[in-house]
Parts: structure tokens; sequence; C-alpha cells
């Protein structure tokens, strides 16, 4: 229950927890009003990091326990017994400093399918305006869509490769289009990804939105500090304990108008939990006193598992293995320094292909990528010693759900997470149909000229069986984690949040990240989170008059 103030306590009008894709935007936006005052919380440090700023640094930036959280997955039978690391952002900006900077609004259908689920306003043609106002468009926007103005810029790749242009013919030959803008409202097709980079460095939505925003000075921004507890008046939040290190004595921040929890997937339903918003069975068991029983808190986590195959490419063609040696690497720095097109700048994956694994279906339910480069199998982010090229995929809108447990009320103690990948069966099939029509494009005649063997999985595996057990064995996150504190009517029992983002009988608590996404959407997931950062940042205003 929440205490009477003491003098040493800090008071604002809205407490933000969480300074990542989200939280940063929200901030941003009610600092807008100059009357109103914000404190912002963030767990991890600074992003002024150069492997932050550096595009190609997320190579690094994804091992360093300084400026992430290092969560790993409890083994499920499906990815045979496997701890799977879904690493996420601890520092300003969040994920969004350190993911790899792929814009991908989704489909259409995705928000309407929200909208259709009972969130009322989360349509696609409620949203799109979302999407452009956190978007700074360089390049083409003959569809209209785009923003300008934004703080986030989304620029087109400017580092092209041989073997990927190769790729996207092929892809061409096998009957798909391609598509210049997959963000115009026309998703299927292949072509170049768009990203957040400009003039060779990430622009989270920290960099570009919030930090202007922090020159209004009613923002309070506390870093390397963790909420460890929402505190309640009733049924009424009203302020938050934090703690700068283990078995500190928390500061208590109070709020007059409203706590925004915007800790992402797996961050917020685990506060929620200590706090006393969960199941009542898991609350008994954390030895949490119970403020509202709800059972859908940390249910609901979806994720994309994807899973790749390599070819080893012809020496006659350079690929990113060579480029990132050596004095070849020295060139290619060089030319970052000056502003040619490099390999610093580029994000994972350079070409998409959006399709359908059954062209009996809607709606694209794949996502595959490409890349002129290849990892050592079981190494993180490790160059292979012989030139070679990566195809990846991953289904679109998996139907395996899992969930998100605090461990015990020590928010220093990881929490459970357990997606259960691949659990459901059409998951499996759609995952193997993926993995054959990346096979059938790289091990093309038109492909022979630029690629000469597959070394991961091989050609001796061909059996459906056998290719399952390849997703499986070495299948993994693309940290698109989402869903544990869903948006839904009253009438659902696994809803946490209304359409308007307040959870569910309580006051002044709202949720604005990536944990309220009723349905993962047909994509990289950073786009989605900003804009629902937009449109929540809106709901709250409208409350505020």
């Amino acid at each position: 229950m929440m205490r009477k103030s003491s003098k040493s306590d800090l008071e604002f009008d809205y407490i933000i927890i969480g300074a990542g894709a989200a939280g940063s935007i929200v901030a941003a936006r009610l600092a807008e009003n100059p009357k109103i005052s914000i404190c912002m919380i963030e767990a991890g440090p600074s992003d002024n990091r150069p492997f932050v700023r550096i595009p190609a640094g997320f190579t690094k930036t994804l091992t360093q326990e300084s400026i992430t959280w290092q969560f790993k997955t409890e083994p499920s039978a499906n990815t045979f017994e496997r701890k799977i690391a879904t690493t996420q952002g601890r520092l300003l900006g969040g994920s969004g400093s350190i993911n790899g900077m792929i814009y991908v609004r989704g489909q259409p259908a995705d928000y309407n399918h929200w909208a259709q689920l009972g969130n009322i306003g989360w349509g696609y043609n409620d949203v799109i305006t979302y999407f452009s106002r956190s978007e700074k468009r360089i390049g083409d926007n003959s569809s209209g869509v785009h923003g300008r103005d934004g703080g986030v810029p989304v620029t087109d790749m400017d580092w092209i490769n041989p073997i990927s242009e190769a790729f996207i013919r092929t892809a061409e030959e096998h009957g798909h289009s391609r598509n210049p803008d997959y963000n115009s409202g026309t998703q299927e097709g292949v072509g170049y990804f768009q990203r957040a980079i400009n003039r060779g460095l990430r622009v989270s939505s920290a960099r570009g939105i919030l930090r202007p925003a922090l020159k209004n000075k009613n923002i309070k921004l506390i870093l390397n500090a963790r909420v460890t507890k929402i505190l309640f008046d009733g049924k009424t939040a009203k302020g938050i304990k934090l703690v700068r290190a283990p078995n500190n004595e928390p500061t208590i921040i109070t709020a007059r108008k409203e706590i925004i929890v915007s800790a992402g997937a797996i961050n917020t339903p685990r506060l929620l939990q200590v706090s006393g918003l969960g199941s009542k069975n898991h609350l008994n068991d954390l030895g949490v006193d119970m403020v509202k029983n709800i059972e859908g808190v940390g249910n609901n986590l979806i994720d994309h598992y994807g899973a790749r195959m390599v070819m080893k490419a012809n020496p006659t063609y350079t690929t990113l293995n060579e480029l990132s040696k050596g004095p070849r690497l020295g060139i290619q720095i060089a030319k970052w320094a000056v502003g040619l097109p490099n390999i610093l700048a580029l994000v994972p994956s350079q070409v998409f292909l959006f399709c359908k694994s059954n062209p009996d279906i809607d709606f694209a339910d794949l996502q595959c990528v490409f890349t002129p480069g290849s990892y050592k199998e079981g190494k993180h982010y490790v160059l292979d010693d012989y030139p070679g090229v990566t195809g990846g995929w991953w289904q679109h809108r998996p139907l395996s759900r899992g969930y998100v447990k605090a461990k015990s009320k020590d928010i220093y103690v990881d929490p459970i997470i357990q997606p259960n990948y691949l659990s459901h069966y059409q998951d499996q099939e759609v995952m193997v149909r993926g993995l054959k029509i990346i096979r059938k494009l790289l091990n093309s005649t038109s492909m022979a000229k630029y690629l000469e063997v597959e070394t991961v999985p091989g050609q001796e595996i061909q059996s459906d069986e056998d290719l399952l057990d390849f997703c499986k064995k070495f299948g993994s996150t693309c940290y698109h984690l989402v869903g544990t504190a869903k948006m839904g009517s009253a009438n659902d029992p696994n809803a946490v949040v209304s359409p308007q983002l307040k959870v569910h009988g309580l006051e002044n608590l709202r949720i604005i990240d990536s944990s309220v996404m009723p349905m993962i959407p047909s994509g990289n997931t950073y786009a989605a989170t900003m804009m629902i950062a937009e449109k929540g940042a809106d709901l709250v205003k409208e409350d505020a008059r």
C-alpha cells in the first residue's frame, strides 16, 4: 500500500518506467506541454557509446552485460531443450539502441485484426498517421503514407552487393514481384529493407525524439536505476520505488496523474507481478500481496522464431566475410568516415522476401531475408572463414503462445521466460515450407554463378521430418517478443489493458509498449512499438484535458 510522502520524496505529474523505443516517444510528446512534469526512469546507462551509434556495432552490443538484459528462455522440447538468448536493451533507447534497425510496419490486415478483436481505434486507417508521426522518410514517398518531419530517419539501402541483386532477380523469376516500398500498405514482394540509419549512424527514438525534448527541462531522466515496485492506494497507482543497486534503500517517487509502464514485453509483466498484479496463485507463490487478480499478466507471449541456411559463395564474388577482415575492413572504415556506402552502416539483413507459404492463404505469412555474408554455427556473430551467404525465414503470425513469470519479488533475479516455440503444429508446417522456399531460390540455376554448395543444413537433409528437426535444433529468437500485457476489452479474461491502454480495474496506471500487442505484426516489431507510443501519448493527453 502507498505510504504518505516524506520531504525527501519526489513528485511529478507523470512517471514513465523505461526509456526505450516506446517510453522515449511518450515522454517527448507529453513534454510538449511545459506545464507538466515528467520523471523518466531507465535501468541502464546513456546511449553515448561507439558500438551503439555505429550500426554494425549491434554484433558487439548484444553481449555487453552493462547495457543489456541477458535473458534466456526456459528449455522446451521443440527447441531440443536449449536455452535461447532473448537479449533486451538496458540503456537509453532500450532495444532500439541495440536492434537491427530494420523498419517494417507490417500489413494493414494486422491492425484491422486488432480492431476486430475489440480494440476500437486500432485499425490500419486509425494507426497509419501514428506510424508517420515519428518517421522522417528520406527517400520515395509516392504512396503518401510516410512521414517527412519525424525524429527517426527511415532510409533506403545504399550498399548493394551483386549477389543480393542476383537473389532479387531470382525471386522475380520465381513469381515474386519487386516491391520498392513494402511499408506503403502493400507488403508482399522482394526488395531492399528500409532502416533507421542516417549518415552512417543509428538513430533510435531516444536519439531522434527524446533527446531534443530533454531541452524543455520538464523531463527528469534518471539512469541506472531499477523500479522495484509500483505503489497503490487501494486500486489507484500513486508512486514507485526505485533502487540504484541491490539492497539499497529505495527512493519513493509519486505521480499526481499517471504511472506509465514502458519496460517491454519481459520487464513490464515482471514489474506488474512483483507489484501485486497478476494471477492470484502466482502472486501467492511469490509472496506478494495481491492488488488485483489479473490472469493475463505475463501470458500471451509471442515471438518470431527464425532459422537460417548458408551457402558457400563463389570466391570470384566478395561477401561480407572477406570485407570484414584485414585491409579490406580498413577501407570500409575509411568509406564510413567520409560518408560513402560501406558495411559499417548495414543492417543484419539487406534483402526481404515477404511471401505466402501456401498459395491458398489470403496474406503473406513468411518473412524471408538474405544477407551476402554468413556466420559460424554456434558462434555469436563470428563470420565464416569462407565466402558465404545466408538465407533466413520466420513465420509472420505464429500460433504458439508462451508466458513470462517473475521468479522472485527481487527484480535483480531474472524472470522465467517460456515462449513455447513451435508448440503449435501449424507453426512447424510453415517453418518447413519457409526452408523449402529459401532453399529453392538459393539452389536455383540463376544463383549457380554466385553460389557453390549448401553448407547449412546441407543437401543430405531432405525429408520434412529432418527439415523440421533442423529448425528445432538450430532456430532461434528474432528478438520480437510481444503480447504479455495484452490489449483487449474488459470481457476478455486474458486482456490486461483496455484499448486506451489503461490497466483494467485500476486507476492512473497505463502500459505503452510492445507488451500490449494482442497479436504480433507481420514483420520486425520496432516500427509498431513506436506507433503504439505515438498513439498512447495522444490517449494520455486526451485524458488530461
